[in-house]
């Protein structure tokens, strides 16, 4: 275990008092609770007596001691509430020791507490919960980030986004509108899962670990089955076993996955995500744009109350129709060349020449894929759908039914992102074994995104497909845009993360180059700063108040500081 701060150290010494008290700062039994923040503000004081024996727990956020009383805001799931305690009424007799011993010195900010009253409202309006009895339900043991708000202006918050990610916990508990983004997050998932019953789809579970890894064009996680003494492949997409469903006589199938991509990571791109694929038999490509439109639009509709959403400092509009092109077109129309019948060594010219890297490996699908991404992409603001992609790109694909060389494709693209993929299924055996093929030639030329041919997934189609209408949406993408989220580690609880690096501690020749005295060096450490970093973050004005604080408690024999030393050092 590190070293412990002073906090920390007190707190570890208010658990044993605690305990020698015969209190017991985790207890196991259940207590009950009638109420939530959320719903006493909603409905206090329209009802009085709705609130007159109210039992409520959460987390202390604020403390104000004032002698015999004192007021106190807890923190539930629903948000804020205060309590007032007033020390007679906690201990009618003799005994004082749960007020003056319990609550005042051995509750800290962060304890998880439970206590029983009722509510009124205070002369300055407030409403708040009388306190008669309380229970510490869980002792901190960590000091929270010491987040200060006032006419919803915030001071000292916590908004480091690495630490944010790692400590998602604490993330949820200072910064509570966090805990509305992932809210919203299940709302999509809800309203989506809602939209296609109602059609009469079955939600179903496919295999996340694969003998062989299909569905898409992506490096796979490798892992190894002891029992079986097989390699087997986190799923990077669940297309092949949806459509073994269709085969076996579903109408219509879909799940919300999770998928691995074995790949690089930015604020678009983590290596764990979620989709959601569906499969409808008999139906086709522009019939699932349709759909799109429609369950996108609801979900717009159903979060905001209106289909225009704010991104950044974009407004997108996700009433239908969206805009329909297809990708020779948008690629002629953002850079006026017109690349539909060119070869592999043209299209290499032409990606050159529009800047992207270009290497051995790329055949003309990649190539086209590239050229879209780099001049057409980013452009693509409002949702727009585009179609026909080339075959070289879709190997899962059908041929269109009017354009050779094209399939019956497209992608919904918003805000420069791609939303959401889909095609008229391929239901030929005979094709999509030749597909698998030049699949698995590029995967020689080096293409290590080209597809593997799965030999089950081909004897199903010889049994007989119907046609198929297939998509895939992003669900992390789709919530990043419908709450306004500029990473998607905002929108994924746990997103990977490198291995956290411990800081070396700082020597004291580093503290004493910002000026602070040698005397002092051993009473900042003991403040919780061990490194450079964390003192450079340091608020100069709680820095001085600390320092003053710990040279009293600790009858440091050192000179008291002045204020301005201390906002020196961070000059």
């Amino acid at each position: 275990m590190s070293e412990l701060s002073e906090q920390e150290i007190l707190r570890r010494n208010s658990l044993k008092e605690l305990r020698d008290l015969g209190i017991d700062p985790y207890p196991a039994e259940l207590f009950k609770v009638n109420v939530t923040a959320k719903e006493i503000h909603d409905q206090f004081p329209k009802d009085n007596g709705l609130f007159q024996d109210v039992s409520i727990a959460g987390r202390i956020m604020q403390r104000r001691i004032m002698g015999a009383a004192a007021f106190t805001e807890i923190q539930d799931a629903t948000g804020k509430i205060q309590l007032y305690f007033k020390r007679d009424e906690i201990c009618p007799g003799e005994d004082k020791t749960m007020y003056n011993i319990v609550f005042k010195r051995l509750l800290d900010i962060g304890d998880i507490i439970g206590v029983k009253g009722f509510v009124f409202t205070t002369q300055m309006g407030e409403t708040t919960i009388h306190v008669k009895e309380f229970k510490l339900l869980s002792k901190s043991l960590k000091v929270l980030p010491n987040v200060k708000e006032k006419e919803d202006k915030v001071w000292d918050a916590f908004t480091d986004p690495e630490q944010r990610y790692r400590q998602r916990y604490l993330d949820l508990i200072v910064n509570p509108k966090v805990k509305d983004t992932f809210f919203k997050r299940t709302q999509i998932m809800n309203t989506m899962r809602e939209y296609l019953n109602e059609k009469g789809y079955l939600e179903v579970e496919t295999p996340i670990l694969q003998p062989l890894y299909g569905g898409a064009a992506a490096r796979p996680f490798k892992t190894h089955h002891n029992s079986l003494d097989m390699t087997l492949y986190l799923r990077i997409a669940n297309e092949l076993y949806l459509k073994r469903l269709i085969v076996g006589g579903y109408d219509g199938v879909y799940e919300f996955s999770k998928d691995f991509r074995n790949e690089g990571m930015d604020r678009f791109h983590n290596p764990e995500f979620t989709q959601i694929e569906l499969y409808v038999a008999y139906k086709d490509y522009n019939w699932m744009m349709d759909l799109v439109e429609e369950m996108v639009e609801k979900i717009a509709m159903d979060m905001h109350g209106t289909t225009k959403v704010k991104v950044g400092d974009k407004e997108i509009d996700f009433k239908r129709p969206w805009k329909r092109i297809t990708m020779y077109d948008a690629i002629q129309e953002h850079t006026t060349i017109d690349i539909s019948e060119m070869n592999e060594k043209q299209l290499t010219e032409v990606a050159k020449k529009v800047g992207v890297e270009v290497d051995a490996s790329m055949g003309k699908g990649k190539l086209i894929d590239e050229i879209f991404g780099e001049t057409v992409e980013p452009n693509l603001i409002q949702p727009t759908f585009i179609t026909d992609y080339p075959v070289e790109m879709s190997p899962l694909a059908k041929k269109h039914r009017s354009k050779p060389g094209l399939v019956e494709r497209f992608e919904a693209i918003a805000n420069g992102k791609e939303l959401c993929n889909a095609f008229s299924e391929l239901n030929d055996p005979i094709d999509q074994r030749k597909r698998f093929e030049e699949q698995l030639e590029l995967g020689k030329r080096g293409d290590d995104e080209s597809m593997v041919l799965d030999e089950d997934f081909l004897r199903a189609l010889e049994y007989g497909m119907p046609p198929t209408a297939g998509l895939g949406i992003g669900i992390d993408r789709l919530a990043m845009m419908m709450t306004n989220s500029p990473s998607i580690q905002d929108v994924i609880f746990f997103p990977q993360m490198r291995p956290e690096k411990k800081a070396a501690g700082a020597t004291d020749a580093e503290f004493m180059e910002f000026g602070i005295p040698e005397a002092w060096v051993p009473v900042i450490r003991k403040a919780g700063f061990k490194t450079i970093e964390e003192f450079k973050a340091a608020n100069p004005n709680k820095l001085f108040n600390d320092l003053g604080g710990l040279r009293k408690k600790l009858k440091l024999d050192i000179p008291a500081l002045k204020i301005e030393e201390v906002r020196a050092w961070f000059e």
